[in-house]
């Protein structure tokens, strides 16, 4: 259940890196199944009825069923291992993805319909699966009720097929892409889930060979734009060389590349100036205090420069901010979004912190008095530092920024003259999951009660965190 877009492939990147492991073992049946959780006709039931007809064609078959958990979809999945479990299927349930790698003790409370837990990269974990119907003794999958030593698989780069040069994602008429030429992140953000897993690569970057090759594929295949998922794009060894291969290509398109500033010299500058690229930037705040309390801290001296460089250089770029960190106050997210409206950086986007499952941030939440709003996908709404009040104020200079992407006023008090005329608008960041086709499905403020009417059929259960 992805968050997907209009122009994204059908098939997401990390599905398609599971089929494709998948693929190398013609012994292995598989199913796949991708529902758009952001979808407008998304409905729960569509895929259990999906899950459902696969199951009653040959009954005499064991299945397993996996499923990546993601934040966004997390009352989805809860909503479907119950309704599993109670129309009476007693296969393996596996669970995998961001909410399963991140939390610590306490899976099989979070989700007690569930057999087996991934943490980590799942690709040859659940390939090992599908060959072992009984335990399987693999670093990072754990079987509930058993110890859980919370580690985290091992997954070789090296080793991993590629899902473009092996055809799983069809590149014909496509337009658009999501990328990667590494995993994981070098650095230690408290609020990002990107350090765990990636801290335990030896190796974060996919071979050179399988990356030209991949470049090579997309611009033979007029592939016009290109969102490169790595964390931090320039901290790669080969970034440099990656930029060099498409504009040996001559590639044209556009290439959207998540870039720390401090690692951006006047080389990596210079190259990026030759293609159509937008260079994205998290500064998320100028304030030593607030990113000390996030291990996030930048040398805005450099910074500067660097946005100095780039614009000189006319390359597109944008900057990101969160509002809602630990120390933070009205009065500093004021100054962060005016340095970069002094600055003339030409988009300008803030985001509100999410505690995301297994970050030092949520872990230490009591610390600095973070209160989260309800509901699915919360975000933090006041702390000890600033009030609701304030961060009403904070959102809607977000709202305000949004609203002048490409056109920012020139200073502080020009764009909350445009902000106090807003409304907050949390659904930017997360889905609503509603009623469709007659059938009764209905959630609560976030994880409460929750009622399925399915055919003539009706469950009863709770839903809870």
């Amino acid at each position: 259940m992805p968050w997907g877009r209009d122009k994204d492939p059908r098939v997401p990147l990390g599905h398609a890196s599971l089929i494709a492991v998948l693929n190398m073992k013609l012994e292995i049946n598989y199913h796949s199944i991708i529902k758009p959780i952001n979808d407008e006709n998304f409905d729960v039931i569509d895929i259990f009825n999906e899950i459902q007809t696969i199951i009653d064609k040959d009954p005499r078959i064991t299945f397993d069923i996996a499923f990546g958990v993601y934040v966004w979809a997390e009352e989805a999945i809860q909503a479907l291992l119950k309704m599993l479990r109670s129309s009476g299927f007693h296969g393996r349930i596996i669970l995998g993805g961001p909410q399963i790698s991140y939390c610590g003790e306490g899976l099989e409370k979070n989700y007690p319909e569930a057999d087996i837990f991934v943490r980590g990269y799942g690709e040859f974990a659940i390939s090992a699966l599908a060959d072992e119907p009984g335990i399987l003794e693999m670093q990072g999958v754990h079987y509930s009720g058993e110890p859980d030593l919370l580690e985290q698989t091992f997954v070789d780069l090296e080793l991993l097929p590629s899902p473009w040069l092996s055809g799983v994602i069809d590149l014909e008429n496509q337009q658009f892409i999501r990328w990667e030429s590494q995993r994981g992140c070098p650095f230690k953000c408290g609020f990002c889930q990107h350090k765990e897993p990636g801290a335990r690569l030896k190796k974060r970057e996919f071979k050179s060979s399988r990356i030209m090759d991949e470049i090579d594929l997309f611009c033979k295949k007029n592939v016009r734009d290109i969102a490169v998922l790595d964390p931090i794009f320039n901290s790669s060894s080969q970034s440099k060389n990656i930029l060099k291969r498409f504009q040996s290509n001559g590639f044209t398109g556009r290439l959207s590349l998540q870039c720390r500033a401090e690692m951006a010299d006047a080389e990596f500058i210079e190259l990026a100036s030759k293609l159509d690229v937008c260079l994205e930037f998290g500064l998320q705040t100028i304030h030593k205090n607030e990113g000390k309390a996030v291990n996030r801290t930048n040398n805005m001296r450099v910074v500067e420069d660097v946005v100095e460089l780039v614009n000189e250089k006319e390359i597109d770029y944008e900057i990101s901010l969160i509002y809602g960190l630990p120390e933070q106050t009205i009065h500093s997210f004021r100054e962060t979004v005016d340095w970069c409206l002094s600055k003339s950086v030409p988009i300008i986007k803030a985001f509100p912190l999410m505690l995301l499952r297994g970050t030092e941030v949520e872990q230490r939440k009591q610390e600095w008095g973070l209160v989260e709003s309800e509901g699915s996908m919360p975000v933090v709404i006041q702390s000890n530092s600033f009030t609701h009040d304030e961060w009403s104020e904070m959102a809607k200079i977000s709202e305000a920024l949004k609203q002048t992407e490409g056109n920012h006023p020139n200073s502080i008090q020009d764009l909350l003259e445009i902000a106090n005329e807003l409304e907050i608008d949390l659904s930017r960041y997360r889905p609503e999951i509603s009623t469709t086709k007659g059938r009764e499905i209905v959630f609560r403020g976030g994880f409460s009660d929750f009622r399925l009417r399915l055919h003539s059929k009706m469950f009863e259960s709770d839903c809870r965190s």
